[in-house]
């Protein structure tokens, strides 16, 4: 139990010398590359930028002890740190100081969510975030975290909103208010960030442009031009201190952190799994679900907001050599030391730069190969992709999410409520039943015996769609067939609707001199039938194993064998 809470007493007796080289480069290099994101996110999020660097010390500790993953690169990122600043900004909070500890408690109810589904086993959760859902949703939140930063990249007011066409609007408003040397300096800096990373992806371009802005400040007074600078960052460790929660507070905050729960596991999970399969080890949601929690929950308590895996940071773990999660402790040693002994050195930090890291970071974030690919194929879920991105763009971040969410779901429910009824029929020569209109060539027509196979699970919502589509292929038969086969075995579950449904179905076929037979009837759908009167409605003798059975019997009556009866009608009830 305690090796399963705490995987690194797994890895860390088993450790070897050859992996401290490359743990420690991929330890140095992301925890370098996290200092100055960690102070740039935190400004997404609404906060001083020193909060980005305690958001990157204990939570990164934690996940090192408890992470069923060897690279993830847990800290502050931006999507998080953009639906930290949505939430929020949509609650009364009056004063920094307020809003600070709101943002702390949230980490701490969202951790606390995390954990809570992970000790249930709920990690199956995360499923119903769908890929359109989080492509739109993922593309419309960089575009709003890329254009919130134009107050520090033109150096102008901007009234903090999380709807795009606000910020668009202020922005345009306040073109002639532009700071030049902000502008000169954002935009030096993103032409420098493309081309270190293009020389390089292992150098710490972010780090690198942040010493250049510094230097280019202090040397030449830039902040004497209005160029606003991050000033002075509190030195130290963060201290314990148990956050200030109340009642009120949390009613106001749960829809926030039960989305920021979700989405912070669906990233750290997508991006484990991505990395698991490259290096041959296995990733356990549920323990993610508990790492990140007990991470969340552990951080709050100093001074960190909310927390998950980042993409770029974990990318950089990978192609440094890092091998177990010593990276993530040597990476929070770096920060540990430069809230030690290295905070005086941004004084001098130009927002402007900061700007520009998150600029570069979040334009990856935006997809336009995925869209076009769903326009060309699944038009369904290209508007369920469009409708969610304009939602969150335009409407708000979490209703964007939670409504492309609700939107996914409704769209499955009408999937299933009418899914494919083929007819099927028997090809030439041979023991395959295929679609009619697939085959219609190859098949051999017997009028005598209608086959049907209904490629979903039975329940409420599609029964009466199974009534009018047998009722419908009938219609289109003349005469009547003596028989029908239903090929069960895509049916995978039949709740009590569906099974008073087919009860009165079967009985009706019956009084028109129709058979009703079944063939290859999963295990799980066999319960269900022989724990309910459909058993003696249809007939313990008209279940078979094949359809060519089924069909052979139809036409023939040929006899089952003594094995085939036993297969046909076994359950769980009955089996050795």
């Amino acid at each position: 139990m305690i090796k399963r809470l705490f995987p690194i007493l797994v890895w860390l007796p088993k450790y070897k010398k050859k992996y401290l080289a490359g743990d420690l480069s991929a330890g140095i290099t992301a925890g370098v590359m996290l200092i100055p994101q960690g102070m740039a996110y935190a400004m997404i999020a609404g906060l001083p930028p020193v909060y980005g660097l305690y958001a990157a010390l204990m939570p990164q500790i934690v996940y090192a002890l408890m992470g069923t993953s060897a690279h993830l690169a847990v800290g502050p990122v931006a999507m998080d740190s953009l639906l930290v600043a949505a939430g929020l900004g949509t609650l009364a909070i009056s004063g920094i100081d307020h809003y600070i500890a709101m943002a702390i408690v949230l980490a701490l109810f969202m951790g606390t969510i995390q954990l809570v589904l992970g000790l249930l086993k709920m990690g199956f959760l995360v499923n119903f975030l769908s890929k359109p859902v989080i492509s739109g949703f993922t593309s419309a939140a960089a575009l709003i975290i890329g254009f919130s930063q134009f107050n520090h990249l033109l150096g102008i007011e901007l009234e903090r909103t999380s709807k795009f066409h606000l910020t668009l609007n202020t922005i345009f408003n306040s073109l002639s208010q532009i700071n030049g040397y902000a502008l000169g300096i954002g935009l030096l800096g993103i032409l420098l960030l493309v081309i270190f990373k293009k020389i390089n992806t292992r150098i710490p371009s972010a780090l690198l442009v942040v010493v250049l802005g510094i230097l280019a400040v202090y040397y030449f007074k830039l902040d004497t031009y209005g160029i606003q600078i991050v000033g002075e960052i509190p030195s130290g460790l963060p201290a314990f201190e148990v956050p200030s929660i109340s009642l009120s507070a949390l009613s106001e905050l749960f829809p926030i952190a039960l989305t920021l729960a979700l989405i912070a596991f669906m990233e750290a999970v997508s991006l484990a799994k991505a990395i698991q399969t490259k290096h041959g080890y296995e990733v356990n949601p549920n323990q993610e679900l508990i790492a990140l929690g007990v991470a969340n929950i552990t951080g709050s308590f100093f001074k960190s907001y909310a927390t998950t895996g980042s993409f770029s940071r974990t990318a950089v773990v990978d192609l440094s050599g890092g091998k177990t999660g010593l990276t993530g402790l040597i990476g929070a040693g770096i920060v540990g030391c430069t809230l030690l002994f290295l905070t005086p050195l941004f004084y001098y930090l130009p927002n402007a730069i900061l700007a520009a890291i998150i600029l570069v970071a979040v334009v990856n974030l935006v997809d336009v190969r995925y869209p076009k690919t769903l326009f060309k194929n699944t038009k369904d879920e290209f508007y369920l992709l469009l409708i969610t991105f304009l939602l969150t763009l335009f409407v708000g971040i979490i209703e964007g999410i939670l409504f492309g969410t609700l939107l996914a779901l409704l769209l499955l429910v009408y999937r299933t409520s009418k899914p494919h009824m083929a007819v099927l029929g028997k090809i030439k020569g041979t023991a395959y039943f295929k679609n009619i209109t697939r085959f219609e060539d190859d098949i051999e027509h017997e009028p005598s015996v209608l086959v049907l196979r209904f490629d979903a699970q039975l329940y409420f919502g599609n029964k009466d769609f199974f009534k009018t589509e047998v009722s419908r292929h009938l219609t289109n038969v003349n005469p009547l067939p003596k028989t029908i086969i239903l090929k069960a075995e895509p049916i995978n579950y039949i709740d009590s609707s569906a099974l008073f449904m087919l009860e009165n179905v079967i009985i009706d076929l019956k009084k028109q001199g129709i058979t009703v037979l079944f063939s290859e009837v999963i295990g799980p759908t066999r319960d269900i039938i022989k724990n309910s009167k459909l058993i003696e409605i249809i007939g313990r003798d008209n279940f078979f194993v094949n359809t060519i059975d089924a069909y052979n019997f139809a036409l023939h009556k040929t006899p089952k064998t003594k094995l085939q009866e036993k297969i046909s009608l076994q359950t769980k009830q009955n089996e050795t």
